[in-house]
C-alpha cells in the first residue's frame, strides 16, 4: 500500500513539474509565443478570478444571512485590501479570516 502511495505521489509530482516547465521549454530564446496565446495569458487571470468569486457567492441567494452577507463582505474586503496594498496573499488571508469570523458570529 505504501509503495502505491509513493508511486502515485511521485507520478503526480513529475507530471505537475513537466506541465509547469513546458512553456519555458517551448518558448525559450528568441522564439515568441503565438498572439492568441499571449492574449489568452492576459485575459485568463481575470476570468479565473471572476469564476472563483461566483463560486464563493453561489449560496448567497439561498442563505443570505449565514453565507451571503459574510461572503459579500469578505469579497469586498479582499478587493479593497488588494487595491490598497497590492499584496495578493495578504488580501486573500484577511478576506478568508474575516469570512470565517463572520460565519461563526452570525451562526
Amino acid at each position: 500500500m505504501t509503495v502505491y502511495f509513493i508511486l502515485a505521489v511521485s507520478a503526480s509530482a513529475v507530471i505537475t513539474f513537466l506541465l509547469r516547465a513546458l512553456p519555458f521549454l517551448l518558448f525559450h530564446g528568441d522564439r515568441k509565443m503565438p498572439e492568441w496565446l499571449a492574449r489568452l495569458g492576459s485575459v485568463l487571470p481575470s476570468a479565473i478570478m471572476a469564476v472563483l468569486i461566483v463560486y464563493c457567492l453561489r449560496g448567497a441567494k439561498s442563505d443570505v444571512t449565514h453565507t451571503g452577507v459574510p461572503g459579500l463582505i469578505a469579497v469586498l474586503l479582499t478587493a479593497v485590501i488588494y487595491r490598497w496594498k497590492h499584496q495578493t496573499l495578504l488580501s486573500i488571508f484577511l478576506g478568508t479570516a474575516v469570512y470565517m469570523m463572520l460565519i461563526r458570529v452570525i451562526a
